[in-house]
């Protein structure tokens, strides 16, 4: 495969994430600090900042939110040709981080463009040299842009690789709604991505190798379960491999499931692997795009907000193996 050529393209939704700024904030004055996020754009930019070239397909809003999303966008490098103007306000998120780096969200998200797909708009956006389709998160699961999204990826999977991170939001979201359409995703897709909080959301007690198992007989040939820490778990057809995650001073963890996603999908790039239903991959090559992804996630968590790294920091030298 000629990965100079082949490209990536991602659907989903931009998000502002806020951050209180303690050194602005007073008692009585609250200071946020808004980086541009949401889980299919963060993936999009830790793709294109990898050197996959990556086509975003996304609805921006006119608002000021809209423009620092493409000025984000485009300095990475993502391809937004696809993308449309939408008269419909930008998602908005309060993050609240805990002593860990771990992050919650309060969502302003009722009406947003991200949300508002149409079939028409879907329609011609199937370039000849995407090898993969990714999406998931809440451009998925939120109606009534969802549903065009699922028609849209089983015309996609015709020629290309698909790829879902469900991404669950149960403050938005039920979680039961992506249990409803999680086995649907399974048919559609050959990826399936997720957290170890996901897990617990979805499949209340189930084990993670309990939880591949029931995905593959949904349909998902590769199900990966991220674990934080402690790495990953990857499943090909029920063989399995646990890849460790590297060791380096967590700064925050928001966004790292997204770069781990995009080391993933670009490693199984450079290896030739994408463009079908990988019929060739191979455990020994799932567990070297794993631990690439793993390395792309830690260097994530090692800087303040979503801010993947590009290709030249990927030097292993400065992470080491627990």
């Amino acid at each position: 495969m000629n990965t100079t050529t082949s490209g990536i393209t991602v659907i989903g939704e931009c998000v502002a994430d806020a951050f209180t700024d303690a050194a602005r904030s007073t008692p009585g004055h609250l200071a946020l600090s808004v980086l541009p996020g949401g889980g299919p754009a963060n993936t999009a930019v830790a793709l294109a900042r990898l050197g996959t070239p990556t086509r975003l397909l996304a609805r921006f809003s006119g608002d000021v939110f809209g423009t620092l999303f493409r000025n984000h966008l485009s300095a990475s490098g993502v391809d937004l040709t696809g993308t449309v103007t939408a008269s419909e306000p930008s998602t908005l998120a309060v993050a609240d981080l805990d002593e860990t780096g771990q992050a919650t969200y309060s969502f302003f998200a009722d009406g947003a463009a991200d949300w508002q797909w149409t079939a028409d708009e879907l329609s011609a956006t199937v370039p000849d040299d995407t090898v993969a389709v990714h999406t998931g998160s809440l451009a998925l699961i939120r109606r009534p842009g969802g549903s065009h999204i699922e028609d849209h990826l089983a015309k996609a999977r015709e020629h290309a690789t698909v790829s879902i991170d469900p991404n669950v939001r149960p403050l938005l979201v039920p979680p039961a709604a992506y249990h409803q359409r999680l086995h649907h995703w399974c048919a559609l897709t050959d990826i399936l991505r997720l957290s170890e909080d996901d897990l617990a959301l979805l499949l209340p007690g189930a084990t993670p190798e309990q939880a591949c198992d029931t995905w593959h007989a949904a349909g998902a040939r590769l199900v990966v379960i991220t674990l934080g820490g402690r790495g990953a778990l990857a499943s090909l057809d029920g063989a399995r491999v646990k890849v460790p995650s590297p060791t380096v001073e967590v700064i925050d963890t928001v966004g790292a499931g997204d770069s781990f996603t995009a080391g993933l999908l670009h490693r199984l790039t450079a290896l030739g692997h994408l463009g079908g239903r990988l019929d060739a991959l191979t455990l020994e090559d799932t567990a070297d795009a794993c631990s690439f992804a793993a390395r792309v996630a830690a260097l994530t968590c090692s800087v303040p907000g979503a801010d993947p790294p590009w290709a030249e920091r990927l030097d292993p030298g400065p992470l080491r193996t627990p």
